[in-house]
């Protein structure tokens, strides 16, 4: 059996030997290399551009600019966003190309010999600019006198794009309330981190076609983007991701893909066939690409004596940066997360997109969840301390089971195990035992703590997060297995597995490979990966969502039942094709949010106790108990290890992540003034608990789980931290001074 064993992973000698080769390793001995400008204009128009004295620099081959690309124009979800800012309208767009919205905006890209020659020439780049009003954060988006940043979409707004739920009678829900509970929640930026910045390779290939080796999490979708900026039909593009240097939502969105395309397009025109390389420094990875939405939630909350919910009233602003990448979705798991995983029968929540000229928000594990998490359980947490109820007897009360009407007014999809996850994880953490003695410590070798200034807190937290693509998204995944074996043979010896789905570190293409042995009854070390090449496999969609285990399985059964079907036809080899599409899901009511939004979801509990200096404000993470219904651990060595680094990665955004932007600037834009946790500030203890209750409709049962262990971290530290000090903290990250000032009040 593969399913539910923990082979070595499938790339880990290649990694850990140095043999793999990541994109910024893919530099053939021939490359020229792209450098792209930045225009480092938060809020600018274009004026003019002058870019001959860069032409005529030493070693440059090419000075691409907007008046290069054929659509000027791209962007995830909505084409708002141009390749390069231009003095002019050039090529077909949507979208108004002559103003920078944002720091990070392209202005052009140089192509030279050598990286030198290439950053010398970007150097003699001129470019003049009418300066443009900075709207920099929320409060001046929405300011009466604000100017609109996409004037274009004639929303009359920077809130261009809005959500609502309307459930119940909230003049009833209120005057049922025993306990209300208000606070205005204020949540930050955070920096993917991912240990490769970005890098890539393009060329054309023998058939004509123009190839891009990059670091993504979604090949078609890289495919389609560059197909349409280049204005080329889509087999004309060839997208090939590497072994990736993480990812986390972060290369989701386009960041070289397109200029290394058009590169090397322009260059094969010219009559110069070489490929084109690129990367990025960490500085220019920090600053030109998109970060976790930061937003402001205001939450009001009523509880009867009992502690069930009554009504909630919610208004959330999400900062989108200067373009949307993928904040209409964001938006939309944070409208309907900010219920949590409770039965609520009135409710009124307004959620709304805005855009700034700061830094784009995007897809970051999660995706909205851990926002509107730390609001719900937030909320939840302060209504058991004003009822004087138990946190975990106050979730029993209000959490979710088969058969509940969610917050959009329709059944809950089979498989609510909420309740299941919960009791597991507050027996795990034995909730109910009093807490010991907080152990010394300090982060000032030289420096003591005084024993009386360490205080001890434990909290609890749980939230459901959706699997796969939500709101009406034809969402799909393909995948195709060829069978070989003797002609004569009744059983096939080895198998072949073509799929699409991006590698980026989790181990899913060890998981596809187990999933296809299983499938087919071929021994694992026959099965042999054809991975994430959009010229070998159909689309399997993103490496995002949690989606990708559950996507995936579903379309390798398939594709094993059609290979054996051809099998036993007499074809060899016998090639099997199968595209997946699970139950529809709808897009929100505009006025009421009435909906069936998601197909599948999976459940989290945490339990995080720590201990806090009150003289210092410094925090240790004594234990984190993790809780995780997954249905079916296809690797479970691979589980445990994605809830490991989820938290830990969650414990960078709660203490210590503070991602600085002033005037729509990023000011540290590198690891020595933007921590992230290193070895020895982690959790002393992380307990992953792992339960398979299978979700009805996944593969063998199993149902995703990579971004849960991220959504219930924030709360349940805050929740901690309350139980420590008695102080309720809004904000985060919890820095020292952020801890020591709040306490001082």
């Amino acid at each position: 059996m593969s399913i539910g064993s923990s082979p070595i992973r499938e790339d880990a000698a290649a990694k850990v030997t140095g043999q793999a080769r990541y994109p910024a390793d893919r530099t053939p001995p021939d490359a020229v290399v792209a450098k792209v400008v930045f225009t480092d204009q938060p809020h600018a128009r274009l004026v003019s551009l002058d870019t001959s004295a860069a032409s005529a620099s030493p070693g440059v081959l090419a000075i691409l600019t907007g008046a290069d690309v054929a659509v000027n124009e791209y962007g995830l979800t909505l084409f708002d966003q141009p390749v390069f800012v231009s003095v002019e309208h050039t090529g077909r767009s949507s979208v108004r190309c002559d103003v920078s919205r944002w720091e990070a905006d392209h202005l052009a890209v140089v192509v030279a010999e050598t990286t030198e020659q290439a950053d010398a020439a970007a150097n003699f780049i001129e470019a003049e600019w009418e300066q443009l009003d900075v709207v920099a954060d929320i409060d001046d988006a929405l300011a009466d006198d604000a100017p609109l940043l996409h004037a274009e979409d004639g929303l009359g707004s920077n809130a261009y794009h809005n959500y609502k739920i309307r459930k119940g009678d909230m003049q009833a829900g209120w005057a049922r309330a025993a306990a209300v509970v208000e606070a205005t929640y204020e949540l930050p930026h955070q920096e993917h981190a991912y240990l490769q910045p970005e890098a890539g390779l393009a060329y054309i290939d023998d058939e004509g076609r123009v190839v891009v080796e990059v670091g993504g999490q979604w090949t078609h979708e890289d495919r389609e983007q560059i197909a349409h900026a280049l204005d080329l039909p889509e087999d004309r593009v060839r997208v090939i991701y590497p072994p990736i240097g993480g990812a986390f939502g972060g290369r989701e969105d386009m960041s070289l893909q397109i200029v290394l395309a058009l590169a090397a397009k322009t260059l094969h025109e010219s009559g110069t066939d070489r490929p084109v390389v690129s990367q990025w420094s960490r500085e220019e990875s920090i600053v030109g690409h998109h970060k976790r939405h930061r937003g402001r939630i205001k939450a009001r909350w009523g509880a009867d004596a009992d502690g069930k919910i009554v009504a909630i009233h919610n208004e959330a602003w999400l900062d989108a940066g200067a373009y949307n990448y993928t904040s209409n979705k964001v938006l939309g798991n944070c409208h309907i997360g900010q219920a949590g995983p409770y039965e609520v029968p009135n409710a009124h929540i307004d959620s709304h997109a805005v855009y700034t000229n700061s830094v784009p928000g995007g897809a970051f594990r999660g995706f909205g969840g851990p926002q509107a998490a730390f609001v719900a359980e937030s909320q939840m947490n302060r209504l058991a301390h004003e009822l004087g109820i138990d946190p975990v007897e106050i979730r029993r009360r209000n959490l979710l089971s088969d058969g509940s009407i969610g917050i959009t007014q329709t059944p809950m999809p089979d498989g609510v195990t909420i309740r299941e996850v919960v009791e597991a994880c507050a027996t795990e953490a034995d909730f109910d035992s009093a807490l010991g003695p907080a152990e010394v410590f300090s982060p000032f070798a030289s420096l003591p703590p005084s024993p009386a200034s360490l205080k001890r807190g434990r909290g609890i937290a749980c939230a459901l997060k959706n699997v796969g693509f939500s709101f009406g998204f034809p969402e799909r995944c393909e995948a195709t297995i060829v069978l070989h074996g003797e002609p004569d043979s009744g059983t096939p010896d080895r198998a072949e597995l073509f799929h699409a789905g991006a590698e980026v570190g989790q181990g899913s293409h060890t998981a596809f490979l187990q999933m296809a042995a299983e499938a087919t009854g071929i021994d694992l070390d026959k099965v042999e990966g054809r991975f994430s090449d959009t010229a070998s496999s159909g689309d399997s969609g993103s490496a995002s969502a949690s989606r990708l285990t559950f996507m995936a399985g579903n379309s390798i059964l398939g594709a094993a039942e059609e290979a054996d079907r051809a099998w036993q036809e007499g074809h060899r080899p016998a090639v099997g094709h199968f595209r997946y599409v699970p139950p529809s899901t709808e897009p929100l009511d505009p006025e009421t949010g009435i909906c069936h939004p998601n197909f599948s979801y999976g459940y989290v509990a945490q339990v995080v106790e720590l201990t806090v200096d009150t003289e210092t404000g410094h925090i240790v993470i004594d234990r984190v108990v993790s809780t995780h219904d997954v249905g079916k651990a296809i690797n479970p060595d691979l589980v445990v290890g994605q809830i490991e680094g989820a938290v830990v990665q969650a414990h960078g955004y709660t203490l210590s992540e503070r991602l600085r932007v002033d005037d729509g600037r990023i000011l540290n834009p590198r690891f020595s003034s933007y921590l992230i946790p290193g070895i020895a500030d982690v959790p002393t203890e992380i307990k992953s608990v792992v339960l398979e209750l299978a979700d009805p409709r996944g593969p063998w049962g199993a149902r995703g789980m990579a971004e849960m262990p991220y959504m219930t971290y924030a709360p349940a530290v805050i929740a901690a931290l309350h139980d420590a000090t008695g102080i309720w903290f809004e904000t985060f990250p919890l820095t020292p001074d952020t801890v020591l000032a709040r306490l001082g009040t």
